[in-house]
C-alpha cells in the first residue's frame, strides 16, 4: 500500500526554515505544518519567533498557538495533534508540508512513534530537582549526557522537566530513553521528503545575532513581563525556553540586559549546534545549502 507523501523542511534555527516552507507550500498548494516545541505556546510570539501574518504569504499555518503558557505538553500529544492535522490536510487534496527544527518532535511525528508509559520514580525525580537547585540545571544536564548523550542532544539543558524525565527513564527502565525511543517505532505512516537547510557557520550565527537583536526591538522584555503579570510560572516548561529564562533573570536582577542578550544569542548557537548534530543523523535528508 503506497504511503502518502508529504513535504518537509528541516534545519537549525534562523536557517531560512519557515520562509522556505511557505515558497514551497505556495509552489504545490499545500499548508504548513510547524514542528517547533516552543511556537505552540500562545502569547509567546517574539521569543519563539513565530511566522507574522506578512511572512505566511496566506498560507494556513497549523500547530502555532494551541496551548496557554503554562499548560503541560507531551510530545506524545504534540505528534498525535500533528499528524491529526497532517490527515486533514491530505484528505481536502492539500500538500502537507512539515516545517520546523525540534528534532524529536518532527522524527516522532513522521515515525509514528508509540509512546508507552514508563514508570516513575519521585524519590529519584526530586533527588534531582534538589540538585539542579542547589548546583543549576547545567549539573542535572550532564548527568544525562554521560548516560545517555542521544537523548541529551534533543533536549535544551533548560528544559529540567525533560532531562530529568530521560534520567528517570534510565534508572527505572535500565535503558537509554534513545533506545527505547528506537524501539518504539512502527511502519512509518507518511512517504516524506525532507530537505534540510544549511548555511555556512558563520553566516548561520550572523543570523542568529541579528534575529535576536531584533527580538529585542520588537519587545522581547515587554513580551516577557505580560506573561509574568498573566501568572505564569516562571518555573514552567514555556517560560525555561531561550530567551524567556535569560530575560527572567533580568526582570529579576539577577543579570545586565546586556548580558542577558549576549547569553540568548550564546544560547541560541549552541541550540542551532545541537539540532545539526540531531538531523545529521537522518540519511533521509536530503540537505542544500542556501
Amino acid at each position: 500500500m503506497n504511503k502518502p507523501k508529504i513535504l518537509c523542511v528541516v534545519g537549525p534555527t534562523a536557517s531560512g526554515k519557515t520562509d522556505y516552507a511557505v515558497e514551497l507550500a505556495l509552489k504545490c498548494g499545500g499548508e504548513v505544518v510547524s514542528c517547533d516545541s516552543m511556537q505552540i505556546y500562545k502569547h509567546m510570539d517574539i521569543g519563539t519567533a513565530k511566522p507574522t501574518a506578512d511572512e505566511m504569504k496566506g498560507v494556513k499555518h497549523h500547530m502555532i498557538d494551541i496551548i496557554e503558557p503554562n499548560e503541560s505538553f507531551s510530545v506524545a500529544r504534540f505528534s498525535e495533534m500533528a499528524r491529526e492535522c497532517i490527515d486533514d490536510i491530505l484528505l481536502r487534496g492539500k500538500m502537507p508540508v512539515l516545517c520546523g527544527g525540534t528534532g524529536l518532535y518532527f522524527d516522532s511525528t513522521i515515525n509514528n512513534i508509540n509512546f508507552i508509559q514508563m514508570d516513575t520514580d519521585e524519590e529519584y525525580r526530586k533527588y534531582l530537582e534538589s540538585a539542579a537547585k542547589e548546583f543549576g540545571n547545567e549539573y542535572v544536564y550532564k548527568i544525562l549526557k554521560r548516560v545517555d548523550e542521544e537523548s541529551a542532544e534533543s533536549i535544551h539543558p533548560n528544559n529540567l522537566k525533560r532531562v530529568i524525565r530521560a534520567l528517570e527513564i534510565y534508572k527505572t527502565t535500565g535503558k537509554k530513553k534513545s533506545e527505547l525511543d528506537k524501539e518504539q517505532l512502527s511502519e512509518p505512516l507518511y512517504e516524506p521528503e525532507i530537505t534540510g537547510l544549511m548555511r555556512d557557520r558563520e553566516v548561520l550565527y550572523d543570523r542568529i545575532n541579528k534575529r535576536v537583536d531584533i527580538m529585542m526591538e520588537k519587545g522581547l522584555v515587554e513580551e516577557v513581563s505580560e506573561l509574568i503579570k498573566m501568572g505564569i510560572d516562571t518555573e514552567a516548561t514555556s517560560m525555561q525556553a531561550i530567551g524567556y529564562k535569560e530575560i527572567i533573570e533580568y526582570l529579576d536582577g539577577k543579570t545586565s540586559l546586556s548580558d542577558a542578550v549576549d547569553k540568548i544569542k550564546r544560547e541560541s548557537r549552541r541550540y542551532a549546534k545541537r539540532q545539526l548534530t540531531w538531523f545529521k543523523r537522518n540519511e533521509k535528508i536530503h540537505w542544500i545549502n542556501i
